[in-house]
Parts: structure tokens; C-alpha cells; sequence
């Protein structure tokens, strides 16, 4: 059987003249803690990841989350590092949102959250309103990207967007205007397109902050040996590059068997 470990989230606080236990605490801060804690413990890929049981305590609140011991003894060294660093722009972009989330409730309620592990010497991180876990701004640089796959969904009522299945990324959610989807005459399901689009990157790891990205335009993908293409840049690079070689031939050259 599977080791198991947990995580302690415990709040303390006030609201109003009641301080804060579990029959003052509402059904949607449990959710907001589930939603983040989830994002501490596994930032990837959430499908595949082990089960993770949960119960609320008194004193003042304690959210316990119990998980794989591997993953909680993983999650001790992070929460060691931001202690120690006081900062947050080392995490994978998940885990650093869901410190990010806890700072602004923290912030907003005059809450102070205790997070730390069931091992013995355990290490604990504090957040409230004087703590400051946010990403440096200066990290995250405006860039352009194209993204490759399948189209999985389009539309949305108020926030329209494309869901697009990536080999590098998987699925990856777009930002669109609903004037694009609305003139657009075909349908965009389960065809393969180009997406260009713009979003934050990680100046450092080059890692694309998924959240921000936001629609530019659609690409015709073809993937296909394109012969007409090809004679467009062989004729360009006539009266440049090549001189006085013969481009057909050399073309062909380069190319080696790939018309075989």
C-alpha cells in the first residue's frame, strides 16, 4: 500500500466580531483552498496524479490534505525554499499562482496562513498581509507564438476561446474575439490549424504563461510537401544567396530522396 502523508493549511482570523473556526467558514473559501491546494501539489499534469483526501479541523481552520508521501515530501522542500527566499519566482508557474491566490485572500481578509507537512521536521511557510508572494513583473516578457494541433473547442459565452491540442503542451486555452468566431464560415472542430497569438514568456526557463494568451490569427496548417512553395523560394533566392548555382539542382541535392 501506498505511504501517505499530508498537508496542513491552517487559517486563523476573524469575521467580524466571530473568530475565524469551521462553522464561520463558508463553502466557497473551502473550495478556493481545495482549488489552490491542488496547484501546490501537482502543478502539471492533474490527470494522473494520486488521490488526495481532505477534512477540515478546528483551530482555527485547518485544511488537511492527505496525498502520496512522495509528493509531500517534495512539496516540504518548496515550502523550505520560499521560507528561505521569501519570493516565489522559482515555482513552476501553477504552484506560483496558487501562493499568489493565498496572498491576495490573505491580504484582502487580514488572514494568516500557516502551511506546512505532516513530516517530523517539517518546514512551514507564513502568509499574510505583510508577506509579499507575488512573481516579479520583470521576468514575464510580452512575446509571440504560434501553437500546432487539433482544434478541441471554440466559443464561450462571455469569454470566447479556442482550445487547441498540442504535441509540446497539450491542450492550450486562446483567448479569441467573438467577432472572429462569429464571421468565421467554417467549422473550426477537430481540424488541424496554426494559432498565432501573444502571451507573457518566462525571460529565464521560457516558460509560456498559458493564462495570458490572447488570439492574433488563424493559420492554415499544411504539413505537406508543397511544390509550388518551394519554387516560390527557389525563384527568390535566383537573383541572391545562390549566385551563379544552378538552383533546381542544388535544391535537389539538399533535398536527397524525400520526393522517393
Amino acid at each position: 500500500m501506498e505511504k501517505i502523508g499530508f498537508i496542513e493549511i491552517r487559517i486563523t482570523g476573524s469575521k467580524g466580531n466571530l473568530d475565524l473556526s469551521p462553522d464561520h467558514y463558508d463553502i466557497r473559501e473551502i473550495i478556493f483552498i481545495l482549488e489552490n491546494a491542488e496547484k501546490l501539489l501537482y502543478p502539471g499534469d492533474r490527470k494522473s496524479r494520486p488521490t488526495i483526501s481532505y477534512k477540515i479541523e478546528e483551530g482555527s481552520v485547518r485544511h488537511i490534505l492527505k496525498t502520496s508521501i512522495q509528493h509531500i515530501i517534495a512539496f516540504n522542500a518548496i515550502i523550505g525554499q520560499v521560507n528561505q527566499v521569501q519570493n516565489i519566482d522559482f515555482l513552476d508557474l501553477e504552484t506560483a499562482r496558487a501562493f499568489e491566490n493565498i496572498q491576495n485572500i490573505a491580504t484582502k481578509h487580514d488572514y494568516v496562513f500557516s502551511i506546512k507537512t505532516s513530516l517530523e521536521h517539517t518546514n512551514e511557510v507564513r502568509v499574510d498581509k505583510t508577506t509579499r508572494y507575488y512573481r516579479t513583473e520583470a521576468i514575464w516578457a510580452d512575446a509571440e507564438f504560434y501553437f500546432y494541433g487539433k482544434v478541441t473547442n471554440a466559443g464561450g459565452k462571455d469569454r470566447a476561446n479556442i482550445h487547441i491540442l498540442t504535441e509540446e503542451l497539450g491542450t492550450v486555452r486562446i483567448e479569441t474575439p467573438i467577432r472572429f468566431l462569429e464571421q468565421y464560415s467554417e467549422n473550426l472542430l477537430y481540424k488541424t490549424f496554426g494559432i498565432r497569438a501573444t502571451g507573457k514568456q518566462h525571460i529565464e526557463t521560457g516558460e509560456i504563461d498559458t493564462s495570458t494568451l490572447k488570439f492574433v490569427e488563424l493559420v492554415t496548417y499544411q504539413p505537406k510537401y508543397d511544390e509550388q512553395y518551394l519554387k516560390a523560394l527557389r525563384d527568390k533566392a535566383k537573383t541572391s544567396w545562390l549566385g551563379s548555382l544552378n538552383p533546381d539542382a542544388w535544391l535537389k541535392e539538399i533535398r536527397g530522396g524525400y520526393e522517393a
